[in-house]
């Protein structure tokens, strides 16, 4: 059986580490052959990992996709408003595409791509990692075996964690809606299609509440500097400093991500110059950031099952859910489920996570796992192994778009 190809447009985070990161320890899974990012370290780092040759290297997705045919399929990890144009042009082309959640911060622009995917035949997998991580899918399988009864209702937290949200939402790409997108999208599209999967029927009706309560100007200190570097404050006394944060990332010699965004190669000197003069050393009272750092939203699903969201920036790392039944109740914290039977009284516990035999990647092992069924897609042409589909990623999308409509517009949001 032939190795499938791919071109990585985007090397960035997602693309170079993780994605490109799963094909550089699995190479029996798929080949890159082709790279398209215009800065020139990622773009040449990406070359040197796969072996990719100078022809197939472009400082443009345009100059990639105006070739014939390179490769069996695309990753698109672009930021998320470069998503749109490559994913129709890469769909036209005839490749298959691992499209970068979210699908494109409009839901006409999502509307087109999967428009385009169906009438190309072609696959496209939007990267709902959450789907493959053992957590998540252990709790699909426990509401599909009827263990909790009817199911009446979730809650669910995405708990951002301070310092994640000061580097994604307020400093980093993710901070101003007009260069990316709102943040329930950019962050919480794969939470709402969790609930989706989990409800496993249509959503009726959506409200939202939220807003930009911290990371503002008149929220600054006294004695705050524009520039962490300069701050009185940036020694202890803020939890937002950029040079305790990353400085201690650097001494604990953790020079992956979220470092790795701020600097090349970091050292001490290197690191210094970045937050000198580069957006991720600047105080995160006075960013030009305008996406919210908290939001509730309920969903009404057909049949009268409800499910909340919250997003916050304001707590630790990590995930939470709590989900009723009429005959059990289930809640967890990404790692140990604990279910409550009421016919037995009688709680069960169990350490979801070590279901997964790799855990390597983000997301509990569901990036990894969620690549390796991408690649086994290609190889084999079964797309019985996709967990999702454009259509289903679309109608999650739908509800990520109505929920910021009815925080917007202040009521609720009928689909």
């Amino acid at each position: 059986m032939s190795v499938p190809t791919v071109a990585i447009i985007g090397a960035g985070s997602r693309g170079l580490h993780c994605y490109g990161g799963y094909l550089e320890r699995h190479p029996e899974a798929g080949r890159v052959v082709a790279v398209a990012d215009p800065r020139a370290f990622y773009r040449e780092e990406a070359a040197r990992r796969h072996g990719i040759p100078a022809a197939n290297q472009f400082a443009d997705w345009r100059e990639l996709l105006a070739r014939p045919r390179l490769a069996d399929a695309v990753i698109i990890a672009t930021t998320d408003r470069l998503h749109y144009e490559p994913a129709l042009a890469a769909a036209a082309q005839g490749y298959h595409i691992l499209l970068e959640k979210p699908m494109a911060p409009t839901p006409e622009e999502c509307a087109a791509i999967t428009r385009a995917a169906q009438e190309a035949g072609i696959v496209l997998m939007v990267c709902h990692v959450l789907r493959y991580a053992s957590f998540y899918n252990r709790i699909r399988e426990i509401l599909e075996a009827g263990t909790l009864g009817d199911l009446v209702s979730i809650q669910h937290l995405e708990g951002i964690a301070w310092w994640h949200f000061a580097h994604s939402f307020v400093r980093g790409n993710f901070g101003n809606e007009s260069r990316s997108s709102f943040s329930l999208l950019a962050k919480c599209c794969h939470d709402i299609d969790l609930l989706r999967w989990w409800a496993d029927r249509p959503c009726r009706r959506v409200s939202s509440f939220g807003s930009l309560h911290h990371f503002r100007a008149d929220q600054a200190p006294a004695g705050s500097t524009a520039r962490c570097l300069d701050c009185p404050l940036a020694d202890g006394a803020c939890p937002y400093s950029a040079k305790a944060f990353y400085f201690g990332r650097l001494r604990q010699q953790n020079l992956g991500w979220p470092l790795n965004m701020v600097v090349e190669n970091p050292d001490e000197d290197r690191l210094t110059a970045a937050l000198r003069t580069g957006p991720y050393g600047r105080c995160v009272y006075r960013c030009d950031n305008d996406v919210v750092d908290n939001q509730v939203v309920n969903f009404e699903f057909a049949g009268g099952v409800s499910a909340s969201l919250t997003m916050s920036a304001f707590t630790p790392h990590g995930r939470r859910v709590k989900i009723m039944g009429a005959q059990g109740y289930l809640e967890g914290d990404e790692q140990t489920l604990r279910v409550l039977d009421f016919k037995r009284d009688a709680w069960t516990e169990e350490d979801v996570n070590k279901l997964g035999t790799d855990l390597s990647g983000g997301h509990g092992g569901g990036d990894q796992r969620m690549m390796a069924a991408f690649m086994q897609v290609l190889a084999t042409g079964d797309r019985s192994l996709l967990r999702t589909g454009p259509e289903v990623s679309l109608e999650s999308h739908r509800m990520v778009f109505a929920a910021e409509q009815s925080r917007l517009e202040g009521r609720t949001v009928t689909l």
